[in-house]
């Protein structure tokens, strides 16, 4: 039997790749699916260059404002969205429809239930999204990649999917070799997410030209986001083992390569730092929903597996004085005892989150 499923994902990264890998599992295992994306959403080139099948819904997020063109615009934009995936859902027919969170959820788990096709919700964060918990009046079954402060009765803790490519062996000399780096140097991997992070962005530069200056043995690469590449690139100049990349396909080899991750705390980059057992400084986007970056941090922290660090205008010299003590630290003993903490966190392996939900979802 030619099982069906339809998966809304997009937005940000920490919404698409779990969607991403799901939908790519169920490929795999000759399921047929489709994903929802919004318009123009810049996950369409990854679902193109994987052979992906989607269709685009032209939806905008909900307005946190009082503003009344504001509503009535959104108001018009989810008519028009419901509407259009009604039309797919029509199509399709899909055994089971899934939401992996953000605004694109709601209309497809809405619309879905209203047509007697069983939904599924999955949400990354240890704070459930104002979309996913609407939704979550409209599901068979609600799923969790952290534990939530919230809970919902009938919930269930499966994690968080990543990439396969996070499975695969890397050779860290040769990784470093390729891109112009010394392997038997200490590596510090900055990044802010898929759309880039100005505020960290800026705050990082100081503190790895100062590091660099006074450690030969330092090295760092830094992911800045293709809007703030060129910027960043002019304010290291020639500074010395430092590599900025607009952006990485190759995430997962450089995750595996670094001895720490400097960036932000969305639940996707907690699964693939929680997967690679590597130790992170994380500082949470402050305009997060519900603050929900900081609260998935401090669960990292709370075991001792990475050191959280607010956004505030002492952020360059905090990361500084953070990032010395870690890295100059005698014998790696920082490093190593971080990453030994990661055998104290009670999470589902990330790697087999993708298999668990697509169990569950066949059993529906």
């Amino acid at each position: 039997m030619n099982r069906r499923f339809i998966i809304a994902s997009g937005g940000t990264g920490g919404h698409f790749y779990p969607g991403f890998a799901l939908g790519r599992l169920l490929n795999k295992q000759n399921c047929s699916v489709l994903f929802v994306v919004r318009k123009d959403d810049p996950a369409i080139r990854v679902l193109q260059e994987n052979k992906l099948k989607y269709q685009e819904i032209d939806l905008c997020s909900f307005p946190r404002s009082l503003n009344p063109f504001k509503q009535l615009a959104f108001a018009c934009k989810l008519w028009g969205a419901l509407r259009q995936t009604r039309q797919i859902l029509r199509q399709f027919k899909p055994d089971v429809a899934v939401g992996t969170g953000g605004y694109i959820s709601f209309p497809l788990i809405f619309s879905a239930h209203c047509m007697g096709i069983k939904t599924v919700v999955h949400d990354s964060n240890t704070k459930i999204g104002l979309s996913n918990r609407i939704c979550s009046h409209f599901t068979n079954l609600f799923l969790l990649g952290l534990p939530v402060t919230r809970p919902l009765p009938h919930a269930q803790l499966v994690g968080t999917p990543i990439r396969r490519e996070f499975a695969e062996p890397v050779d860290r000399a040769q990784t470093l070799t390729q891109l112009g780096l010394n392997p038997d140097f200490k590596t510090v991997l900055l990044f802010g997410g898929s759309q880039g992070a100005r505020s960290l962005n800026q705050a990082l530069i100081a503190a790895v030209k100062q590091l660099v200056a006074e450690n030969e043995r330092l090295q760092f690469i830094h992911i800045s986001g293709e809007r703030w590449y060129q910027s960043i690139s002019n304010r290291y100049g020639k500074t010395r083992r430092v590599l900025v990349l607009p952006y990485s396909n190759e995430i997962y080899d450089l995750m595996h390569t670094c001895d720490l991750a400097v960036c932000r705390s969305g639940a996707g980059t907690l699964a693939e730092l929680v997967y690679c057992k590597k130790p992170a400084i994380l500082v949470p986007l402050p305009t997060a929903a519900a603050h929900h970056q900081f609260y998935n941090a401090k669960i990292l922290q709370s075991v001792g597996c990475a050191a959280l660090v607010e956004q505030s205008p002492q952020l360059e010299n905090e990361l500084y004085i953070l990032l010395d003590r870690i890295l100059n630290a005698a014998n790696n003993c920082i490093l190593q005892t971080m990453q030994a903490n990661f055998a104290k966190l009670d999470l589902p392996d990330p790697m087999q989150s993708a298999e668990n939900i697509a169990r569950l979802l066949k059993k529906l």
